[in-house]
């Protein structure tokens, strides 16, 4: 495929397009001017996060035209098998969570809070307009077609009792001998996949550990509790470890089948 500049769409604008033309925001004519200095008649991929990707060509500072828009120039399916990370929210390194996630190709990023949770003051709605502009970044510089979704924030308890049957949670847990690695645990859940597909999650906790109410809830939940490592991880270096094998898994899974 070409090497051009990407710059991610939403697909409502995409739907309300006339004559081909796309209007730019001010900051995306900013990235497309200043940033790769895109000269009019030159070529740029647009992307709308959920699967298709045009050609289109530079009319004007602050518009594009998109070739074949009824076409696009590439389409993919969304996975079958979807990946999640869901982490209680550190008080440093979750914007990296966000890029290093999105890159590696997690599928939906479910912000956390618990009850040893360090950053506990949020404004929530502010943040994940932050949140959606790193993800959109490190989709466009990854290539990829499918933006991953970063939810509303939920109390780790309730997004448990929320889960429905389409979705499998491992939790990650530390300074336990007797538990499967992540790994594992994908394995044992290929007995339990059928081509409805569903979606993975792995449960990153607060930099202080769980607290017993939440141990006693996962355990009475009967949810199943791994280990990524033989060494205590940072949130997000935990994040990002149970993120490939998330999606090695699944790469592995389409091998087999």
């Amino acid at each position: 495929m070409e090497d051009l500049t990407r710059l991610i769409i939403s697909h409502e604008r995409i739907e309300n397009i006339k004559n081909n033309n796309l209007k730019l925001t001010n900051e995306e004519a900013h990235y497309i001017n200043k940033v790769m200095r895109i000269k009019t008649g030159k070529e740029i991929f647009i992307a709308n996060g959920e699967g298709s990707l045009w050609k289109a060509i530079k009319v004007k500072n602050d518009c594009l035209e998109i070739i074949q828009l009824k076409k696009p120039y590439l389409f993919q399916e969304q996975e079958i098998y979807l990946l999640g990370i869901a982490v209680v929210i550190p008080k440093s390194g979750f914007e990296d969570i966000l890029k290093m996630c999105t890159e590696i190709g997690i599928d939906f990023i479910q912000p956390l809070f618990s009850e040893r949770q360090v950053n506990n003051k949020l404004n929530f709605t502010k943040k994940l307009f932050r949140w959606n502009s790193i993800i959109n970044e490190a989709v466009e510089q990854s290539e990829r077609l499918w933006k991953p979704s970063i939810l509303n924030g939920m109390d780790i308890i309730e997004w448990i009792k929320s889960r429905d049957n389409q979705e499998r949670v491992s939790i990650s847990i530390t300074r336990e001998d007797n538990c499967y690695d992540l790994n594992q645990w994908l394995r044992k859940q290929e007995e339990f996949v059928n081509k409805n597909g569903g979606i993975f999650w792995n449960v990153i906790g607060p930099e202080g550990g769980w607290s017993s109410r939440e141990i006693d809830f996962f355990k009475k939940n009967k949810n199943t509790f791994v280990k990524l490592s033989n060494t205590i991880l940072r949130t997000s270096t935990a994040s990002i470890n149970a993120s490939s094998i998330l999606n090695q898994w699944r790469i592995d899974l389409k091998l087999r089948n």
